[in-house]
């Protein structure tokens, strides 16, 4: 909340759609509740779940828009609308998890080569980041860089007992700030 604040994000302005949402949710609920047949309570509970899903599509939506990424945003939402509708929000989970999966490990990667001075990876991210696109992507991908240093680095130490690199993530992002702006 202080977060939001600090961005000049007014919080007061966002209270009643929450609201509103929430209402509209428990309402659902309710008529499934008190619903005097079977397949009224079923109705209830689908346009419950239906809802649910649309709300999860937009969130989505927002993100990768807040993040930046406005035509992959569009893209992703119509794309995610699909296969939920085909495979219900199960198959949405899988698909929004393995694009982080696969985006994530493809930046953590790039980002482990320019930590170790690699000049192609480096022109890479001169290509098609700014400072700020890549500080974006860098938080919301710090799970993956960790994951991949330790299957690229930690791991492979193991085996062939061999020293394995320092990997310091505040450096990276000192480095990126030097060479994207």
């Amino acid at each position: 909340m202080v977060a939001l604040y600090k961005k000049g994000i007014d919080v007061k302005e966002y209270r009643s759609l929450v609201f509103i949402i929430l209402s509209i949710f428990a309402i659902t609920l309710l008529g499934a509740y008190f619903s005097p047949t079977f397949q009224e309570q079923k109705t209830f509970l689908e346009l419950f779940f239906l809802m649910g899903s649309l709300l999860f599509i937009f969130s989505v939506l927002v993100i990768f828009a807040t993040i930046g990424f406005g035509s992959f945003a569009l893209y992703g939402a119509v794309f995610l609308a699909a296969v939920m509708g085909m495979y219900g929000i199960e198959g949405a989970l899988l698909v929004t998890g393995m694009t982080y999966f696969v985006w994530g490990s493809m930046f953590a990667m790039e980002v482990l080569l320019v930590y170790n001075g690699l000049k192609s990876a480096q022109e890479w991210f001169k290509q098609r980041y700014t400072f700020k696109s890549f500080k974006l992507e860098y938080k919301v991908f710090y799970p993956m860089l960790i994951v991949a240093y330790i299957f690229l680095e930690i791991i492979p130490s193991i085996f062939y007992r061999e020293s394995f690199l320092k990997f310091s993530p505040s450096k990276v992002l000192k480095a990126m700030e030097k060479l994207l702006d």
